[in-house]
């Protein structure tokens, strides 16, 4: 089996472009991907371009050999865009692989552990009696693990993180309040906070209130975040934006972090995150990947939690109106059965791609640029 073409597609779902890959076989077997860095198509499709020169005519079962090449074949290597673009591509060759061998993607993963995956859910709801409303209906509705964002926000562009902290720090005890000790809350900061802000923050709240703080703070420099983990016993979920297992290093190495967010869109696909998995099973830690994209991303990360014997949760936004997608473009959408998914049974991913209904003018998507009162821009 020969790989013919690599075809790339950009499409708006769910409120902004999903980029998806699509792999072609001599064989009649096709495979899907999606790639992860939001808003920077263009970019992700000239990689594509790139990668298709070479991988037309290799073998797509050589997954881990077809891997390397794309990440070695350049100088300089690595790089959010290009892993974003072989994650993609790693996960369109599993999907075929799966097809092919007639079946299901975690069964190439070393088999299922578990016989559903469950998730977290987000609370898109104010730091003030909606949110509690809305927490509180999440519990009744039967979800076990609910994560929350942070109040402070005047208009959709403006965000003024001490004004954030004192509205955030005033709710969430009441919110935990409200819907007792056993539901886990997890708070996303979307790393819009210094070490300074964050650790305010943490001291700020009463003990007991949150069972994981996410990115609170910018991951590019480790040490940062060890100073903040001395000012805090909350746990930290870290990892969304890793683009590689040497990213996770020292977040690993050095028990930064206590849950791995990792992205198996912008990592390097299923190659790539089950080795993170496995370095983190060795030090205690589990996955709670990130999934902010499509359906596909979904249903890749299902395998994957299935797979993996440390894990906790998936993201999942399927509740929200706002992340609905098209199920006529992805035959095969995965449905939650309460706070869980159900294991995929078809060969390969078990949701594919529909070319025609992707065929739509490209639209620029942009996601909002933050900026403090004062004008300066501050991280989304």
């Amino acid at each position: 089996m020969k790989i013919t073409d690599i075809k790339s597609f950009s499409v708006r779902q769910g409120g902004k472009n999903l980029f998806v890959v699509k792999v072609e076989t001599d064989e009649g077997y096709h495979g899907i991907g999606e790639g992860g860095v939001i808003s920077r198509d263009l970019a992700m499709k000239g990689i594509v371009e790139h990668f298709r020169q070479f991988l037309t005519g290799e073998d797509p079962m050589r997954i881990g050999a077809l891997w390397q090449e794309m990440y070695r074949s350049c100088y300089f290597e690595g790089g959010r865009i290009i892993t974003a673009v072989i994650s993609a591509i790693d996960i369109a060759l599993y999907d075929i692989k799966g097809k092919k061998l007639g079946v299901p993607v975690y069964q190439l993963l070393g088999g299922a552990h578990r016989r559903q995956v469950p998730c977290f859910v987000t609370a898109l709801a104010s730091m003030g009696p909606e949110g509690i409303e809305k927490t509180r209906k999440l519990v009744s509705d039967g979800w076990g693990a609910i994560r929350l964002g942070p109040g402070g926000f005047r208009d959709p562009e403006t965000f003024e993180p001490r004004e954030s902290i004192g509205t955030t720090a005033e709710w969430l005890p009441r919110i935990r309040e409200a819907v007792g000790p056993g539901p886990v809350l997890g708070l996303e900061y979307h790393h819009r906070l210094s070490v300074a802000e964050a650790a305010s923050l943490c001291q700020k709240l009463p003990p007991g209130t949150l069972d994981f703080l996410e990115e609170p703070i910018r991951d590019e420099c480790p040490e940062a975040y060890e100073a903040l983990r001395r000012m805090t016993n909350i746990p930290f979920a870290i990892g969304e934006e890793f683009s590689s297992k040497w990213a996770f290093v020292p977040y690993i190495e050095r028990g930064i972090t206590n849950y791995a967010r990792v992205d198996l869109c912008n990592v390097g696909g299923f190659t790539e995150a089950m080795k993170v998995a496995g370095w983190c099973e060795a030090h205690y830690i589990d996955m709670m990947p990130h999934n902010p994209l499509g359906p596909v991303c979904t249903m890749a990360n299902i395998h994957f939690g299935a797979a993996v014997p440390n894990f906790a949760w998936l993201e999942d936004w399927s509740t929200e109106p706002a992340f609905k997608v098209d199920t006529e473009m992805f035959p095969g959408l995965p449905q939650l059965d309460g706070d869980r998914y159900p294991l995929p049974e078809a060969p390969g991913l078990g949701i594919d791609f529909n070319e025609e209904k992707a065929d739509q003018p490209f639209r620029f998507y942009e996601q909002p640029h933050l900026h403090r009162r004062d004008g300066s821009k501050t991280n989304w």
